[in-house]
């Protein structure tokens, strides 16, 4: 199978950084063109870039001229890693003129017609493109988005517990690493030796609903939202990677930890059934040792794609809580965009 061309919007920054490392060698995907500011635009990647990933930036990309935020370039598909000040207007100009805009920005999360995908939950979303194509006069473009990084640690873990016992309220706290901020983020003066107990962008409002609209069911061309009540504190934390979350839960139904376990740890979704490339063999890893996860030992589990979990016991409050984890700048974000791209090139619906 040839591969296919992809852009890289964003490419800088990052979320940016994150795709041009997860996507060289890619089985699906080549990277064609990566675009930046119009400030980066028609200089050497390598010139211009702060890299502060743990591999080098790969040879293709080194000597790779950076374009502008503008269609034009020879690619089906573009990733977008863009600031929410810019995405809106990039993406819609892009999917307008036919690419497929795989996006991690925040813009058009929420859009009645734009699916909000984790793939091993709700990948029948996707039945949303066709709509999206014909309200907004797309011939071949669209928007696929995934949902705020620090969801991404518990998402899978509720799907799986409301699914078999139903879910009616939950309480979370995060943990969110600095990367989760960008480069270069939060000052260091705020954050050493401190943890922050606010994040900006409106971050416990996401955390509030996106969930709900990844949860719902998609009825007569609607998403119908969940009823889960969910009241969420986020904090900053000196912490590099890995955004952790401590999880309350009141279920409907009885069950008992051992019964929550084997559910959890035989959960699999569409990703793994299509075996695609980015996908971990086990979405979640559960974790029996009393002090796990932890960012340090665990956020790399499975290429970073799977979301560790640990403590589960009974709540005093509620009915169960437990630890959850995930890799912020890979499943929380590039490698979720990633992946959705892989789902849409399974699903040929590229």
């Amino acid at each position: 199978m040839s591969k296919i061309n992809v852009v890289i919007l964003g490419a800088t920054g990052t979320v940016g950084q994150r795709f041009i490392q997860l996507l060289d060698r890619h089985p699906y995907f080549e990277i064609a063109a990566i675009a930046a500011s119009d400030k980066s635009a028609g200089k050497k990647y390598k010139d211009v870039v702060t890299w502060k990933l743990d591999t080098p930036i790969p040879q293709s990309i080194q000597d790779m001229v950076i374009q502008k935020c503008e269609p034009g370039m020879d690619a089906r598909i573009a990733f977008s890693g863009l600031d929410s000040t810019v995405a809106g207007e990039i993406e819609m100009a892009f999917a307008k003129n036919g690419y497929a805009v795989v996006s991690n920005s925040k813009n058009y999360r929420m859009e009645a017609d734009v699916p909000l995908i984790y793939p091993e939950v709700n990948a029948d979303h996707l039945a949303l493109i066709d709509i999206q194509k014909k309200n907004r006069g797309f011939k071949n473009g669209f928007i696929v988005t995934n949902s705020n990084c620090s969801i991404m640690s518990f998402l899978p873990v509720i799907h799986v517990l409301d699914k078999n016992f139903g879910v009616e309220k939950m309480t979370v706290v995060t943990m969110q690493a600095v990367s989760g901020a960008g480069y270069p983020g939060v000052a260091s003066l705020d954050i050493l030796g401190n943890i922050v107990p606010y994040i900006g962008g409106e971050e416990e409002e996401k955390i509030r609903t996106e969930p709900l609209k990844i949860l719902g069911k998609l009825e007569n061309g609607r998403i119908k939202y969940s009823g889960i009540q969910i009241s969420p504190s986020v904090n900053r934390v000196p912490v590099v990677d890995g955004h952790l979350a401590s999880v309350s839960v009141k279920l409907k139904t009885k069950t008992n930890e051992e019964e929550i376990k084997n559910y959890l740890r035989n959960f699999h979704g569409v990703p793994q059934d299509l075996k695609l490339p980015l996908a971990p063999e086990r979405p979640i890893i559960i974790h029996d040792a009393i002090d796990r996860p932890q960012p340090r030992l665990d956020i790399h589990l499975d290429k970073g794609m799977a979301v560790s979990v640990g403590r589960i016991r009974s709540c005093e409050v509620l009915d169960y809580k437990f630890t959850c984890l995930v890799h912020n700048t890979i499943r929380g974000a590039a490698g979720a965009a990633i992946l959705n791209a892989e789902l849409l090139s399974a699903k040929q619906m590229l």
